[in-house]
């Protein structure tokens, strides 16, 4: 399919790829597990979908990473632990082969999950609890995480932020970055795992395409996100939108 053909009968995926974008970015997400459930509904190949969310996540968040970097909201030495053990194990993740039928299982109990995570998760904190994580539990919670992100095809930022809110971790600000990055070593991790398999396909044309279009939507996600005072709403919303979306997956499929 030529890009013009791929422009015009894939129009509303492209546009509901920038919607996305920009909500993710800004909360210090990539979006890969909303796009999964949107190429999950327009009934692409499974084996394509998940390489094609990690592409969109590493061009979102890596403009994301920049941006927090610059801004100063990065301690290395807190974030660290988290990413050690997920970048490997999000490469065992992505390089294993799953049924297509598990794929969807797999992705729709992550959605209800994270969809739930999101909204029980605590407002702005007024103090941080500098003692709940030890860099053996980061280690772990990484690990674990990067696994299951691997296997999905998203960075698993959507399972971590929550879990750092609900643990009083740091600032709101200081998890967004720490997802963003987060995100990128893992999709990273994952794409590469996913590259190594022989079974390894992917729709070059339309790739292109919404990884051009989501470029654009982190670009203004992660700007609004920065500089929001209280991006509770958007987070609420996303939730929202996740929680409803793992449904649709769970009645096509199962």
């Amino acid at each position: 399919m030529t890009f013009t053909e791929t422009l015009l009968t894939s129009w509303d995926i492209i546009l509901s790829f920038f919607t996305i974008a920009i909500l993710y970015a800004s909360v210090g997400f990539g979006g890969g597990s909303s796009y999964l459930a949107i190429l999950a509904l327009a009934s692409l190949e499974y084996i394509e979908i998940r390489a094609t969310s990690l592409i969109c996540n590493i061009v979102v968040v890596s403009n994301s990473f920049f941006l927090y970097y610059k801004a100063g909201y990065y301690n290395f030495k807190k974030v660290l632990p988290l990413v050690l053990t997920s970048i490997p194990l999000a490469f065992i993740g992505g390089y294993l082969r799953i049924e297509e039928k598990f794929f969807f299982i797999l992705l729709s109990t992550t959605l209800l999950i994270a969809g739930i995570l999101m909204l029980l998760r605590k407002k702005e904190i007024n103090k941080i609890n500098r003692n709940q994580h030890t860099s053996l539990k980061s280690l772990g919670f990484g690990g674990f995480i990067g696994f299951i992100s691997g296997m999905v095809g998203i960075g698993g930022g959507i399972f971590l932020a929550p879990l750092l809110h609900l643990t009083n971790w740091d600032t709101s600000k200081k998890i967004a970055a720490t997802a963003s990055l987060f995100i990128l070593v893992n999709s990273i991790a994952g794409l590469s795992g996913q590259l190594t398999n022989p079974d390894f396909s992917i729709n070059t044309t339309l790739t292109i395409i919404l990884g051009c279009t989501v470029f654009l939507g982190g670009q203004i996600g992660t700007r609004i996100g920065i500089k929001l005072i209280n991006p509770n709403i958007l987070k609420k919303a996303t939730a929202l939108l996740i929680l409803y979306i793992a449904i649709k997956i769970i009645l096509k499929h199962l």
